[in-house]
């Protein structure tokens, strides 16, 4: 493992990733794994689970990083969408994607808190604030989508919408954040 304090930079990071770089690596999981950790458990709920997509969302980080492109956005957003994408799978994968939608918000708060570590809480830039912030059209869209694991199509049959206009809203709401984290 590195030195506790040897840092990278994003390029010098992604560059040793890509020559499967075991330092790299260990470094990846160490400053990164606590942050998918929390992401993962907004989709899946049970703790145990949530390991296992956590260590599965590593192998395909490692697997899959030479088809990561730095022109389409951070290594951190890439691997938020690989672990968020990897939590759906496995809800999906066991016939669970229903169960976690009817959990009730106090059932979910107190799930979520149970076992949580500081580092772990993800919400440190305030995301679920500047979500809360939007008109309630689309607060609920991105909610669905990124915090419950919706796809488009289930948002729409849901909310009893058009897909074009779920689409829609949610290319918008992503733009309002986006100008939001920018001015933040």
């Amino acid at each position: 493992m590195p030195p506790v304090d040897t840092t990278y930079s994003e390029d010098e990071l992604v560059h040793l990733l890509k020559q499967q770089s075991r330092e790299a690596y260990n470094y990846l999981y160490t400053n990164y794994s606590a942050v998918l950790y929390g992401i993962i458990r907004k989709v899946v709920y049970d703790e145990h689970i949530a390991q296992d997509v956590l260590q599965e969302a590593f192998v395909k980080i490692w697997s899959n990083i030479e088809r990561y492109d730095s022109r389409k956005g951070r290594i951190y957003t890439w691997m938020l969408n690989i672990a968020r994408n990897a939590a759906i799978d496995k809800l999906r994968s066991k016939g669970e994607i229903m169960k976690g939608k009817i959990q009730t918000g106090e059932d979910i708060v107190n799930i979520m808190q149970k076992g949580m570590k500081t580092e772990q809480m993800t919400d440190a830039i305030g995301l679920r604030k500047m979500v809360g912030n939007l008109k309630p059209e689309y607060e609920t869209i991105v909610n669905l989508a990124y915090f419950k694991g919706f796809t488009l199509d289930e948002i729409s049959k849901t909310l009893e919408i058009p897909l074009g206009t779920v689409k829609t809203r949610i290319r918008h709401a992503i733009k309002l954040l986006k100008e939001n984290f920018e001015n933040k």
